[in-house]
C-alpha cells in the first residue's frame, strides 16, 4: 500500500521503493502487531480453544493441558497485514504466496477446531481430506507460479553448488511443486511439537530465502553468483520480512514455558509458504538443505508407521524424532537448543552454496 502511494513521488519518500527498507518496516511491523495483540489474544482464546494433549507422548507434556491454541491466527493476521502495507500489490508472486498462506492456514483452522471441540488430538480433519485439499491449492499456486515464471525457468529446476545446471523436467514439475508445498507444510507441522522448535528452525530458514530472494531478484547479482534471475521476485523478500517479524512476535509468548501454541493454522500457513518461496526462488533443493530437520521430522513418522506396519514395533520410542529424545531423557530446552544449533550450522552450508558454484 505505502509502495503504490508513493512510488510516484521524489525526495525522501524514494526510500519507499528500496526493498532493502521496506522488509525492515515489514518485520517490525508484523513484529509489533504480535506483541501488542498477543497477550489480549491470548486471553481471548484460553478459555475456548485448548490444545488437546497426546497422553502416549512424554509426561512432562500432561502440564500443558489447557495451554490455548491456534496461535496461528494472529501470526497470519500480522502477516498478511504488514504484507499489504509494504509490499508492492502489483507484484503477482506476493498474491500468490499470500493465497497459498491463507488457505492452508484456513485447513489448519478447520483441523484444530475439531481437535478442540471433540478434545482430541486425533479427532481433527482426516489425513487423507486434508492432503487432497493441500493439493489441489498446490496445483493453483503452481499453476500461478508457472504462468509468471520467465520461459526458461517454467518447468526447470537448479541445483545447489553446481552453476549454470537447470534441469528441466518438464509436466512433472507440477508434481514436484506440489509434493515440495505440501510436504513442506505438514513437516513444519510435525515439527511443532515442543515449545519454540519450529519456530526457531523456521527462522534459521528464512533468514537464507530472505538473502536468496533478494539476490535472484536483482539482476546484476544473480549474474555475478550463476544464480537464476527471477523478475519481480525480489519482492518476495519483503513478505520474508512480515513472516520472519510475525515468527518472532509468537515466539515471544511460545518460548518455554510456551504461553499458546501455534496449531495447525499456524504450521502450515507458515510451512506452506516457506514451501512456495522455494518455489518462486527457485531453490526447491536448497530448502532440503536449510530445512533438513523439518525433513528428517517427517521421514521419522514415516518410519515409525512403516515400521509399526511391518514389524509391529516402532524404530524410536516416539515419533517425530524431538519426543524419541525427550524420551531418552533430554529436556525440551535441550532439544531446541540443539535442534536449533543444528539449523543454524545447516543454514550457513546453504548459504555457502551461493558462493561455491
Amino acid at each position: 500500500m505505502f509502495y503504490s502511494l508513493v512510488s510516484q513521488w521524489d525526495g525522501i519518500f524514494n526510500i519507499f521503493r528500496y526493498i532493502t527498507f521496506r522488509t525492515g518496516a515489514a518485520l517490525l511491523t508484523s513484529l509489533f502487531i504480535y506483541l501488542i495483540f498477543g497477550t489480549r489474544f491470548i486471553n481471548f482464546i484460553k478459555t475456548k480453544f485448548a490444545q488437546p494433549i497426546r497422553k502416549e507422548g512424554p509426561q512432562s507434556h500432561l502440564k500443558k493441558q489447557g495451554t490455548p491454541t491456534m496461535g496461528g491466527v494472529l501470526m497470519i493476521f500480522a502477516i498478511l497485514v504488514s504484507s499489504l502495507l509494504w509490499c508492492n500489490l502489483k507484484n503477482g508472486y506476493v498474491w500468490i504466496v499470500l493465497f497459498t498462506m491463507i488457505a492452508f492456514g484456513l485447513i489448519g483452522f478447520i483441523d484444530d477446531y475439531f481437535k478442540v471441540v471433540h478434545g482430541n488430538a486425533y479427532r481433527g480433519l482426516s489425513a487423507k481430506l486434508r492432503l487432497v485439499l493441500q493439493f489441489i491449492l498446490s496445483g493453483i499456486a503452481c499453476y500461478g507460479i508457472y504462468s509468471l515464471m520467465p520461459y526458461e525457468f517454467k518447468t526447470a529446476i537448479t541445483v545447489p553448488f553446481f552453476k549454470n545446471i537447470l534441469w528441466d523436467i518438464g509436466i512433472l514439475y507440477f508434481i514436484f511443486v506440489a509434493v515440495v508445498i505440501v510436504g513442506t507444510s505438514n513437516a513444519v507441522n510435525l515439527t511443532d511439537g515442543i515449545d519454540g522448535l519450529a519456530s526457531m528452525i523456521m527462522l534459521s530458514s528464512l533468514v537464507v530465502f530472505l538473502i536468496v530472494s533478494y539476490l535472484i531478484g536483482r539482476a546484476d547479482f544473480s549474474l555475478y553468483l550463476f544464480l537464476p534471475y527471477v523478475p519481480g521476485a525480489g519482492e518476495i523478500t519483503v513478505f520474508i520480512g512480515s513472516l520472519i517479524g510475525a515468527v518472532l512476535g509468537f515466539l515471544w509468548f511460545n518460548a518455554y514455558p510456551a504461553k499458546i501454541f501455534m496449531g495447525d493454522v499456524g504450521s502450515l500457513a507458515i510451512g506452506s509458504a516457506l514451501g512456495v518461496v522455494s518455489v518462486i526462488t527457485k531453490s526447491e533443493f536448497l530448502l532440503l538443505i536449510c530445512g533438513a530437520i523439518f525433513v528428517v521430522e517427517a521421514i521419522s513418522v514415516i518410519l515409525q508407521l512403516a515400521s509399526f506396519r511391518l514389524r509391529g514395533k516402532g524404530i524410536f520410542k516416539m515419533a517425530p524424532i524431538h519426543h524419541h529424545f525427550e524420551l531418552k531423557g533430554w529436556s525440551e530446552q535441550t532439544v531446541v537448543l540443539r535442534f536449533w544449533i543444528i539449523s543454524i550450522i545447516l543454514a550457513l552450508i546453504a548459504l555457502s552454496s551461493l558462493k561455491i558454484r
